[in-house]
């Protein structure tokens, strides 16, 4: 229980004895932790008091877990309070993920639209205007950007995107690259199964990659996560390895039931790569599930048996969010097609003419090929979850991070806790330069979690994905409460994080 310190108070807070997971991927150990204003100044026995003490015997205190790849661009300003996020311990956000950036305005705004039907944002100014907006309207969780390379395409393309850029368009968009850089962007992302990315020729990613410079952050959707699954992934190493540019495979996965298994060539590919020198990075979401929105299942050839999404049955594909058909959402898209009596391409226009922005669950996954990748010593953990505040979206979305800890640490023993813990937090503040976070030391930045080992665990389930999860107690970021007891305290101390110079 939090108490009022003496007259001996040395600092602002201290948590006591709780079991210490210092995100390093050592074994914890029983520890005090004081923290002083937004640092956290002494780890051990401390034996001056704080304004606010913490009991934390029997309980578990890590790092703020960080979302490596996270969707929240929009949700940041138009839901700062991110109860999805920090209510499973996340105090740091990637944001700008699969190409899908945040600036240019124009064409983020349609991709805002596309998350957040109807929603009004008032105009920023380049990536800049960006972090300038969430310095003035600060979330309750830190937020760092990737440019999005699909955004920087769409603002000089337009919607003449289904061809390779020109020299002078390319040249456009390396200025728009180089303003993000400038304002602090971690790095580039893209997403190369969606248009505009779709189109875009290897010279144009190698000439965009470049800019970032030697060891410059480069994520990516690759081409596909199906039957070219391999044929993708030798690309993106490829570029990794002709750059110098540091390689993130995002949300990495084989999808489509006839794809099951490639995971272990691919794994092997990152594996030889990393041999040889190159960069090589994963991520992922646990589960067996994807997300994305039905007009590009549709797109790609899927439903038809076997496109870039791999093989695909009717029944795969449920139907997430609807707008203005909310019984809709829920049914898989086969089912609806035997209802209406019509083939199921022509029941996913038949959704698509109701809603343009219709998003599904696409179970097309499965288990193995989710442990191998959760295994890898260099997957990082992202959450991938789409926030729109309509239908059911994705579990992951209020799920992901208790759902490692609780079930695939302890009641599955895939990992053990501290190396999962080491997955989303002092790896993913490394690897992306986040300079200060992702340990518990002194001088470290004090986003902090305390949770219960024994009771943690995701409670989002497709049929009801927005229940908050079990065993996260206390959320704290930058030194101050957002989470407390289990309930969020509307607190909004979150940072716009920039790259380090």
């Amino acid at each position: 229980m939090a108490r009022p310190g003496g007259d001996d108070v040395r600092f602002d807070l201290v948590f006591r004895g709780g079991r210490v997971y210092d995100g390093s991927g050592r074994p914890p150990v029983v520890a005090d932790v004081a923290v002083t204003d937004d640092r956290v100044v002494r780890v051990g026995d401390v034996p001056d008091r704080g304004s606010v003490e913490v009991d934390a015997q029997g309980l578990c205190l890590a790092p703020g877990f960080i979302d490596v790849h996270s969707h929240d661009d929009f949700a940041a300003l138009l839901e700062p309070a991110l109860p999805f996020k920090v209510m499973q311990g996340v105090t740091t956000e990637i944001v700008g993920n699969c190409g899908m950036g945040v600036a240019p305005f124009e064409p983020a705004l349609a991709l805002a639209r596309s998350f957040h039907p109807g929603c009004e944002l008032a105009p920023w100014a380049g990536h800049r205007g960006y972090l300038e907006r969430l310095d003035a309207e600060p979330p309750s969780a830190n937020v760092a950007v990737l440019a999005g390379h699909g955004t920087l395409r769409s603002a000089v393309l337009g919607e003449d995107c289904r061809r390779a850029a020109t020299d002078a368009e390319l040249t456009q968009m390396m200025r728009l690259l180089d303003e993000a850089l400038q304002a602090g962007v971690l790095g580039l992302s893209t997403g190369l199964i969606y248009e505009p990315g779709r189109d875009a020729s290897e010279a144009e990613l190698v000439e965009l990659a470049r800019q970032l410079g030697e060891g410059g952050l480069y994520t990516t959707h690759v081409r596909s996560e199906a039957d070219a699954l391999l044929d993708a992934v030798a690309e993106a190493l490829a570029l990794g390895e002709r750059t110098g540019v540091s390689v993130q495979l995002s949300h990495h996965k084989a999808s489509g039931r006839n794809n099951w298994g490639k995971v272990v060539d691919s794994l092997a590919m990152v594996d030889a790569a990393r041999q040889r020198g190159a960069d090589v990075w994963l991520d992922q979401y646990p589960y067996t599930a994807s997300s994305t929105s039905l007009a590009a299942v549709l797109a790609s050839g899927s439903l038809q048996g076997h496109g870039r999404m791999g093989e695909l049955r009717p029944q795969d594909v449920v139907l997430a969010t609807v707008e203005g058909q909310p019984e809709w959402e829920g049914a898989p898209l086969g089912e609806l097609a035997r209802s209406w009596q019509i083939g199921v391409e022509d029941a996913a226009r038949r959704v698509l003419a109701a809603d343009a922005h219709a998003w599904v669950v696409v179970h097309g996954m499965c288990e193995e090929d989710v442990r191998r990748v959760l295994q890898h010593p260099a997957t990082m953990i992202g959450s991938d979850g789409l926030p729109t505040s309509l239908g059911r979206p994705h579990p992951r979305l209020y799920g992901t991070f208790p759902r490692i800890l609780g079930h695939y640490a302890r009641d599955v023993a895939l990992l053990p806790l501290e190396r999962a813990i080491h997955k989303m937090t002092a790896l993913p503040a490394a690897r992306f330069g986040l300079r200060g976070r992702g340990k518990i030391e002194p001088g470290a930045f004090a986003d902090l979690v305390l949770f219960d080992a024994a009771t943690i665990l995701d409670q989002a389930t497709f049929d009801a994905p927005r229940r908050p999860p079990a065993g996260v107690r206390d959320v704290y970021v930058n030194g101050r409460a957002v989470v407390r007891g289990g309930r969020h305290l509307g607190t909004r101390p979150g940072r716009a994080l920039r790259r380090a110079a």
